[in-house]
């Protein structure tokens, strides 16, 4: 059996940040028509709570999530909207 392209975004999330919290929602469909939906390829939104943030500023955070996700931002991902916290920061959040 083979995993689809989300499951393979998280796959790759999981592994390197093991997330307290994970959220990936595939927003493919808003964007019918676009130029990046015409090549296949996908549109994003990820929320990932992990303590591998910590310390760490947001650009680094996102470079560190577009490095784990290395190829898939080649062949599978158009668009990726991130919002990368640390559990500190979620529990913080939510109060």
């Amino acid at each position: 059996m083979s995993i689809n392209r989300e499951q393979r975004i998280r796959q790759c999330l999981e592994e390197l940040f093991q997330p307290t919290d994970l959220l990936l929602k595939d927003q493919s469909h808003l964007h019918a028509g676009h130029e990046g939906a015409r090549d296949g390829k996908g549109h994003f939104d990820v929320t990932i709570v992990s303590q591998a943030f910590d310390g760490k500023s947001r650009i680094q955070r996102h470079r560190m999530v577009y490095a784990a996700l290395g190829g898939l931002l080649e062949s599978d991902i158009h668009a990726l909207r991130i919002k990368a916290l640390t559990p500190a920061e979620r529990r913080s959040s939510t109060n």
